[in-house]
């Protein structure tokens, strides 16, 4: 290989990431160069990381392997004593040139410290060139407007890998959102680590409901704008506001929802209950009748009893969810739910395995509500596309990044059929 190879883990900021990181690897001069781009997440994440990077080094003995992301940040030691790895490189150090050229000079010249991670909690702004290196294949694009999080839930190891929330000025995402328009994307995604917290370390503290606002005033040629991930504890005012009025703005949410029984949310130190979580899905579902909900479920968090774990189980139909993300509990260290009595790991398997068929019975109930519907489908491929609600359809003989009207005929159980 003569060129940059990216391999990412973990959640989509990862692999919109790997876009920066590409560029300024190649600026930087870099070549025969694989960048694994970990992900902390779950014990499971990092073990797969290192299996890759046993696995790249076999099929690729010449090539230069630097380790970045989450999971280097964290556990900068552990790669470093990797023997396949050639220099392991800070969450935050990734996003810069000068990172990069110091890599390029130490990885050519054989010679100094293996590790270059510095402390992200020190980290206080975006990168600025985020708004004008993004660059992606696809129809749908990610612009990137906060990162890190201020929230210590009990179990979640992300903040340190992560660091501090911090967002990118409106003007800057504006501009950002722009230029991946000028570049033929119908769709746009705001994306981050904690996206309700957007604004707070800001001047005037400008909220995400302002900021979505703002993207659809001053570029009316945005066929679509979708928000990924939020916490539902912070959903302000005129975001809600914007679900129900703004038509561009898609009909699709999905919430960092974790548990559904209060004594499990507290000992998460969540900041919503389940009343909460149950108030605000009805809420959106009266704003905008249509609303496809998905959210993030951990299975066989610490101390969970079976009724407790029913509770979030329940929570499935109550909220009327339509996609899940499950997550079987991972204990990571330096954790606080680490340090809590744990569960056997066949009870957490098991309960992950009925959380994910309530979810599939979920997506299959709402591909048979689709039935008849008109849907604006955005070609994602030759063979999918998605409609406003990001439910999947199979599609022949539609060209790649257009939006077509659609009737929906039927479903496989898990697309939608014309």
């Amino acid at each position: 290989m003569k060129d940059i190879e990216i391999v990412s883990f973990g959640c989509r900021l990862n692999r919109h990431e790997a876009d920066v990181i590409r560029h300024e690897a190649r600026e930087a001069g870099l070549t025969d160069t694989i960048v694994v781009n970990s992900c902390a997440v779950t014990a499971e994440a990092v073990a797969q990381t290192r299996q890759s990077i046993r696995r790249l080094r076999r099929q690729h003995p010449q090539a230069r392997i630097v380790v970045t992301g989450c999971a280097a940040q964290t556990d900068a030691a552990m790669f470093a004593a990797m023997p396949e790895v050639d220099r392991v490189l800070g969450n935050a150090d990734k996003m810069g040139s000068e990172a990069w050229r110091q890599a390029r000079e130490a990885l050519d010249g054989g010679a100094g410290d293996k590790v270059a991670v510095g402390d992200i909690m020190t980290v206080r702004a975006m990168a600025p060139h985020l708004s004008s290196r993004t660059v992606s294949a696809l129809p749908r694009a990610f612009a990137q407007v906060q990162n890190g999080c201020d929230h210590r839930c009990s179990f979640c190891i992300i903040p340190f890998g992560r660091g501090n929330s911090r967002s990118a000025p409106p003007d800057s995402v504006v501009g950002q959102v722009r230029a991946l328009v000028a570049q033929g994307h119908a769709e746009i995604v705001l994306t981050g680590v904690d996206l309700t917290s957007y604004g707070t370390d800001l001047a005037g503290c400008p909220r995400l409901g302002a900021l979505t606002r703002q993207i659809l005033r001053e570029i009316p040629e945005l066929r679509r704008l979708r928000i990924s991930s939020i916490d539902s504890f912070k959903a302000d005012a005129e975001l809600l506001d914007a679900i129900a009025t703004e038509e561009r703005l898609m009909p699709h949410l999905h919430l960092s929802l974790q548990a559904g029984d209060d004594v499990i949310l507290k000992r998460m130190k969540r900041r919503h209950s389940r009343s909460d979580a149950i108030a605000l899905c009805a809420e959106l579902r009266l704003l905008r009748p249509d609303i496809a909900l998905g959210a993030d479920l951990i299975a066989g968090f610490p101390t969970e009893t079976e009724d407790m774990f029913r509770r979030s189980l329940d929570l499935v139909e109550e909220c009327g969810l339509t996609f899940l993300h499950v997550f079987p509990f991972s204990s990571r260290p330096g954790t606080v739910a680490a340090r809590m009595p744990q569960l056997a790991a066949g009870v957490i398997r098991e309960r992950a395995t009925r959380l994910r068929a309530a979810g599939a019975a979920a997506l299959t109930r709402r591909l048979e509500s689709e039935r008849g519907a008109s849907r604006a489908v955005l070609i994602e491929s030759s063979t999918q596309g998605r409609t406003e609600h990001f439910l999947p359809v199979a599609i022949t003989g539609a060209k790649t990044g257009e939006v077509i009207t659609c009737r929906i005929a039927g479903h496989d159980r898990e697309r939608l059929l014309l």
